[in-house]
């Protein structure tokens, strides 16, 4: 059956029973119909969140072919329970982008989906609407400013804030607004980013109650007068508005796993162009109920679990027990040289040679702190061979376990085997304290370096003259603690989409700065990466429909 298929021949539980399996009540839950449920900060306990288990959900470099974490996410909470334990995972919401652009959905394949998975890949309950009408309001707000103080004089050398839409168009990268006559507003460059690049998207994911939403919302810098000075959204005075938009955005999503397991789904930004993972609220939440907390970070090691660590672990004081590297066999192939079209076939010295990939996040990942499991992801077309020879290379050259997932197939049984070899290496050799490749004291530019290079393995970085303006006006203004946010190629440790493998020594070039004093990171634009993604010539729009009550397409 397809994924869709199977999300549809599950019975759901009333959402309300799913809450009872973690010691939710129904009284504390905002229902959004049977199966979809906010639930109230309050019931975030930090004493349970610092004894309970987190476990981070990472894989090697990605490939178009497709790697996987979502489905071993949802996997190892299903395992974790069928031994006997009790697990929840927390994952970001799909963004409507890639839903009708390449992918299609986002919640997880096979027999192990959250469910009800039409609702969250589509509306959900409208926190990407509510964080894009929050945004956007905020340039409205920023245009209306202008525009009525002008006459006394007011304006800005330097505007900052652009618009979002959660929509692949890439028509809308660069605009110019206020055309017409002199009653449209004052004529400006103007542009859009995706929903998931939206500073507010990071706000909401770093925020660790209302009164940190409200704070970091007011810092949001917008612009720079003309004598050189920050202008923020507290000098719009329009905190309380965007707070408004986003008090109910704020509280973290309770649905279903295909095993009827409680799940949280809350926050989206993207690991290429923002910090790509969920939220700190959700993850707490999690803990609070939960002896095991599965989460997952975007895109491969170098993006999602750098960030994660270096983000939103810093900030919040999150210490995950265990890091899992999800690899396949044909993503290894690919990284080894052999053609997109060819990853399928059988090919030992393929696999073997994209070897160095995996090893290089191992090798990452332990800087850290972590303890490293590698689950193999595993594809019809795998062979014995292949696998044998993988779990040798693990096993024997990295001293990792290894372990291959079923939970595709057979959900929270063919995932039991590695739900336990996760417990187990918990309890026998758990992940250290973190160690971060950068100090808070360091300077931007240094940070930047440490991850490009000791993380990503560049030879040299270099910054374009607007991206050192960029960092100099940062450093002035106090921002020079705050953590920095590579937005990079997901295809490459390197900035070029087409260096597979385990790229080293390479030139690393930041083109552009963006100061996300609300979340409080500097995003490096390194590459050619864009925050507006564009549409495939053959869009996942194409195959999507709504047929006698019935949508298709979300798989």
């Amino acid at each position: 059956m397809t994924d869709i298929e199977i999300a549809r021949s599950t019975p759901l539980l009333p959402i309300a029973e799913v809450a009872q399996q973690i010691g939710i009540d129904a009284e504390q839950l905002e229902q959004y119909g049977k199966h979809i449920a906010k639930v109230p900060l309050s019931l975030i306990d930090e004493s349970k969140v610092k004894r309970n288990h987190l476990i981070l959900v990472t894989s090697i470099t990605a490939t178009k072919a497709g790697i996987g974490k979502t489905t071993v996410s949802i996997g190892l909470a299903l395992g974790l329970n069928h031994i006997g334990k009790r697990a929840v995972v927390a994952l970001r919401e799909p963004s409507l982008g890639p839903c009708f652009g390449m992918k299609g959905g986002a919640a997880g394949g096979g027999y192990a989906q959250v469910l009800p998975m039409e609702k969250i890949n589509l509306h959900f309950t409208g926190d990407f609407h509510a964080i894009t009408s929050a945004h956007n309001m905020i340039a409205a707000l920023l245009d209306n400013y202008i525009y009525q103080h002008r006459a006394e004089g007011f304006g800005l050398k330097e505007v900052l804030w652009r618009r979002v839409l959660d929509v692949n168009d890439r028509s809308l990268r660069q605009i110019v607004t206020g055309l017409g006559p002199a009653t449209n507003g004052v004529e400006a460059q103007a542009g859009f980013d995706i929903t998931p690049a939206s500073e507010l998207m990071a706000i909401l994911c770093l925020a660790t109650d209302e009164a940190d939403l409200r704070r970091r919302i007011e810092n949001i810098l917008l612009g720079y007068r003309y004598d050189g000075s920050p202008f923020r959204v507290s000098d719009l005075g329009i905190a309380g508005s965007i707070m408004v938009l986003l008090k109910d955005a704020l509280q973290p999503n309770l649905v279903q796993t295909t095993e009827n397991t409680p799940a949280f789904v809350h926050g989206g930004p993207f690991a290429n162009i923002a910090h790509g993972c969920n939220t700190i609220i959700a993850t707490k939440m999690a803990l609070s109920h939960a002896e095991y907390t599965i989460t997952e970070a975007g895109f491969g090691a170098d993006l999602g679990a750098e960030k994660f660590f270096d983000i939103k672990c810093r900030k919040s004081g999150l210490q995950p027990s265990l890091t899992v590297l999800v690899a396949t066999a044909q993503g290894l192939k690919m990284h080894g040289g052999v053609a997109l079209d060819a990853i399928a076939q059988p090919n030992l010295e393929g696999l073997r040679k994209g070897f160095p990939n995996l090893d290089k996040h191992v090798r990452n990942l332990r800087s850290f702190g972590q303890t490293v499991v590698v689950v193999f992801n595993r594809y019809a077309a795998d062979t014995d061979e292949e696998m044998a020879l993988l779990r040798q290379h693990c096993e024997e050259d990295l001293k990792a376990p290894f372990v291959i997932n079923h939970a595709y197939m057979e959900g929270g049984k063919g995932a039991a085997e590695m739900a336990q070899i996760v417990v187990d290496a918990i309890e026998n050799n758990p992940s250290q304290p973190l160690r971060f490749p950068y100090a808070d004291e360091e300077g931007l530019q240094e940070k930047i370096t440490a991850v490009a290079t000791k993380i990503y393995g560049a030879g040299q970085v270099t910054f374009a003259p607007m991206a050192l303006r960029k960092l100099k006006q940062a450093t002035e203004n106090g921002m020079s603690h705050f953590p920095v946010c590579i937005a990079k190629t997901q295809f490459s440790f390197s900035a070029d989409a087409t260096k597979y493998g385990a790229a080293e020594g390479f030139d690393f070039h930041i083109r552009d700065i963006v100061i996300n004093a609300g979340s409080e990171m500097i995003v490096a634009l390194a590459g050619d990466i864009i925050r507006m993604p564009g549409l495939p010539k053959s869009p996942q729009a194409l195959r999507i429909d709504y047929k006698d009550g019935e949508i298709t397409g979300l798989s």
